[in-house]
Parts: C-alpha cells; sequence; structure tokens
C-alpha cells in the first residue's frame, strides 16, 4: 500500500520540479475577466458617499488596472470600483458584494477576476471557491505582465526569482497534497518532512541557483559599465511611470526601434544606445523598466540589478505624462522609488522633469503648462516635449549638455589652420563651443572637456589656455 503512495509522491514532486525548472503562463489570452477595484474608502463623518476627489482616484486606479489586464491580452468584460468600510480577513470584500459577484461572474461566463489589491492566499482561495473562477490580485497581475514581456536572460531570471518568491507564500493555495508526510530518517523517527516542506525546499533550492546567476548577470554588467566608464562616455537614464513615453523618447533621441506602445510595461528589459549632445559631445541614453504604484516589493528587489543604470547615471530624465489626469500622483510614486534606490529626487542639477505627451494636450493647455515651467528655478525647470512629434527636443538636449558639463573646464585654442588632425581630435573628445579665423589665417576654438582628457589636450594643442 505504502508504494503506490511514494511513486505517487515522487512523481507530484517531479511535476513541481518542472513547473520550478520551466515556469509557465497562467492566463490564457482572451479570458474574459472581470476587474475589480477593491478600495478602502475613509468618508468625512456624516457622509454616506466618498468625496468627488476620492471617487477621481479611484477611477483613475481602476484605468490602470485595466490596463495592466489588457497588457497581458485579457478580454476585459466590465471593471467596477468596489468601495469598503474595512478589510474582511476572509475575502477582503464583505459577504453581499461577494454574493453579487458571484452572480455577475457566472452571468457573464467570466473565467477570471483581477483584485486591483494584494490577497492573501487565504483571501484568494475562498474568493475562487465563491465564484467559481480563478482569482488573480495586483502582484499576480504584474507578475504576469513580466513575465512575458522580459527577453533578456537577466529579466527572465528576475521575473523567476520574483514569482518564486511569490509562489513559495501561496503553496497551501496550490497543491493538494501539501497535508501528507514523508517518513522520517535517522535513529530519532519522528514524523518526517511533510510535502509542503519539501516543496518549499524545492523552490528555495531554485532560488538560491537563479540568485548566484544573477550575481553572475551582475558582474558582467559591472564589468560593461566598467568598459564604458574607460571610454568614457556620460550615462542618461529615462525613469518615469509605465507608459510615460519612455521609449517613444528614446526611439526618437536615438533612431532605435525599441517596441514603444500605448500599453502598460512594454518595456522590460534595459536598452542602452549612443546619442550626440548639440555640441558634438557622444553619451549613452539608457531605457529602463516604467515604474508604477503598489509595486510588489519582491520585483522592487528582483529588478534592483536593472535599475543599476538608472543609480550611476550623470544625468536622470524622468519622463512624466502630462496628459494623464492622474500625473501628480505618478510622479510621486517615481520621486518614492528614486528615493528607495539612494537616489535624491529633487537634485535639480542631477534630473530634469520632462513633460511628454504634449501633442494630446490643446494650446490652452499647453500654455499654461510652460507658464508654470518658466516661473520655476532654472535647476528644477522641465522641459515640454512631445516624443511623438519631436517638439521641445532640442531644449531638452540642450538641457542634457547643460548639466553634463556643468563645472567642466573651457579653453581657448588655437590652430594652424592646417592641423586637422588636432581640429578632428578636437571635435572628437571635446565640445567646441565657438570657432572663428583671426587675421593670421589661424583656428581659434573655445572648447569644453572632461577634466580626466585636460593632460591630452594640453598635451596635443600647445599654447591652449583655459578661460573658465
Amino acid at each position: 500500500m505504502t508504494e503506490p503512495k511514494t511513486r505517487k509522491g515522487a512523481q507530484r514532486g517531479g511535476a513541481l520540479a518542472a513547473h520550478l525548472a520551466e515556469p509557465e503562463k497562467t492566463v490564457a489570452a482572451g479570458t474574459r475577466a472581470f476587474v475589480i477595484g477593491p478600495y478602502v474608502v475613509r468618508r468625512p463623518r456624516g457622509e454616506s458617499a466618498p468625496d468627488a476627489a476620492s471617487a477621481r482616484d479611484m477611477q483613475a486606479r481602476l484605468d490602470e488596472a485595466a490596463g495592466l489586464a489588457l497588457a497581458i491580452d485579457l478580454n476585459v468584460v466590465r471593471t467596477f470600483v468596489a468601495s469598503l468600510d474595512a478589510i474582511r480577513p476572509a475575502t477582503y470584500l464583505g459577504k453581499g458584494k461577494v454574493e453579487e459577484i458571484a452572480g455577475a461572474v457566472k452571468a457573464e461566463e467570466i473565467g477570471l477576476v483581477v483584485m486591483d489589491c494584494a490577497l492573501s492566499p487565504v483571501q484568494q482561495r475562498n474568493l475562487e471557491k465563491a465564484w467559481g473562477c480563478k482569482v488573480i490580485d495586483r502582484t499576480g497581475l504584474i507578475l504576469e505582465i513580466f513575465g512575458r514581456r522580459a527577453r533578456t536572460r537577466e529579466g527572465a531570471l528576475q521575473v523567476e526569482l520574483a514569482h518564486l518568491t511569490y509562489q513559495k507564500s501561496r503553496l497551501v493555495r496550490s497543491w493538494t497534497h501539501l497535508e501528507r508526510q514523508r517518513g522520517g530518517f535517522g535513529f530519532l523517527g519522528g514524523p518526517g518532512e511533510t510535502q509542503i516542506e519539501a516543496d518549499r525546499r524545492l523552490i528555495q533550492e531554485r532560488m538560491t541557483r537563479i540568485e548566484r546567476e544573477l550575481d553572475q548577470v551582475k558582474r558582467t554588467r559591472s564589468l560593461h559599465r566598467a568598459s564604458r566608464r574607460r571610454v568614457p562616455y556620460p550615462i542618461i537614464a529615462l525613469v518615469g511611470y509605465t507608459n510615460a513615453g519612455k521609449s517613444t523618447l528614446f526611439n526618437r533621441l536615438t533612431t532605435a526601434t525599441v517596441l514603444a506602445e500605448n500599453m502598460l510595461f512594454a518595456t522590460l528589459d534595459p536598452t542602452a544606445r549612443a546619442i550626440e549632445l548639440p555640441h558634438g559631445e557622444k553619451a549613452i541614453l539608457s531605457d529602463t523598466v516604467g515604474f508604477i504604484s503598489d509595486l510588489p516589493t519582491m520585483l522592487v528587489a528582483a529588478f534592483r540589478a536593472t535599475l543599476e543604470d538608472v543609480i550611476e547615471a550623470d544625468v536622470l530624465l524622468h519622463v512624466r505624462d502630462v496628459s494623464h489626469e492622474d500625473t501628480e500622483a505618478q510622479a510621486a510614486d517615481v520621486e518614492n522609488i528614486l528615493q528607495e534606490l539612494g537616489i535624491d529626487a529633487e537634485d535639480g542639477r542631477r534630473i530634469i522633469e520632462v513633460w511628454n505627451k504634449s501633442d494630446l494636450l490643446d494650446e490652452a493647455q499647453r500654455q499654461k503648462l510652460a507658464n508654470i515651467a518658466e516661473r520655476r528655478p532654472q535647476e528644477h525647470r522641465p522641459v515640454l516635449v512631445s516624443a511623438l512629434t519631436g517638439q521641445g527636443l532640442d531644449r531638452l538636449l540642450a538641457g542634457i549638455e547643460a548639466r553634463i558639463a556643468e563645472g567642466r573646464p573651457v579653453y581657448r585654442v588655437t590652430l594652424d589652420a592646417a592641423d586637422g588632425a588636432a581640429l578632428n581630435w578636437l571635435y572628437e573628445e571635446a565640445e567646441v563651443l565657438e570657432r572663428r579665423t583671426d587675421e593670421d589665417g589661424n583656428l581659434v576654438l573655445a572648447v569644453r572637456i572632461a577634466p580626466e582628457k585636460e593632460p591630452r589636450l594640453i598635451r596635443r594643442c600647445l599654447g591652449a589656455r583655459r578661460v573658465r
């Protein structure tokens, strides 16, 4: 009698091992879905409904959750806000609301309910029983998106690590055989290792292997960054809320063809390309994963390696969708994550706010934003642009160059008109701010150069004189 059970247990353990080795998509594209926003409303005393501002905030949050669902090709049949006075430990929602949704799920033949919140394993299991369909929370939905979009080896490893961390906390829901125990070993005997402990051990072993592989990837990226520093090119990193238009701006500035679509998390894997600044200096522009409110903590940790270019960048472009009704809240979310990464979000010498999607505004709205920007101190002045049309990009590039050049020395250089090699070197290695020919036919140039290149300039161009 025990042999079949042992074989069955081994088969289940093998199934788990296979599942861990090759994670699969858990939600089929085209599934009919409900998206529910179960938001706790703290109402003013004496009022029976949330105030208008809270309602707008909740609607924006719900629209974002629906956008996440659409990003993995779900067929979103219906979205609605479920206002809560308090969270119920067993089902998150109140009993009446659970029953109401159960009827709608059955009537609409819904295969998946997305809850825009963080559910405990028990809440998730109870809701699935009540509604007779699959239920995922915000964390599960974001993990699903990341799992489908990651293309590089690093991105895939980071997603798998986050997925395993999430799965490990939900073993009680996912496996029906976990109450069984395996026999003990050694002289003490005892109950031995339960199946749930064995499965947790398998997951932990896989997580440890992934962490080792990610450490290797991290070392490789460090070598790449070190080689870039030896060139050296300034690093410019794009950051911002998901779907703010970072990839469209990246493509416009670099003439690259990174995926840029009107969907959340279109970019997950970092991409870097060279760009040329107005006075000829080259820089590296890096596109990064978009931020989002309530990003699962496991993903913040898992994607920290992806954001290393952000941490080390000389200039950060905080791209904002100023046409979005929730743009201020989105900006605050991005600034909070930057603070978590150890970056001062108020450092105007390093960070430029890019107010994107001006093409979606009417003339009066554009003028209003332009006036607001002009009233801010130069160091904190945002740049109003449209990555789609190219409007405002000249001012943006000039702003980037100004921040990179801040504190760099400027030299006056006189060259023989026939010294083409020295002239070419100046254009390749420095910024030529001014060029004229003097009365003797010599070339006189004002050049700005990185401090580490000063000795080479002085050796190559005898008579070069620093003017500031």
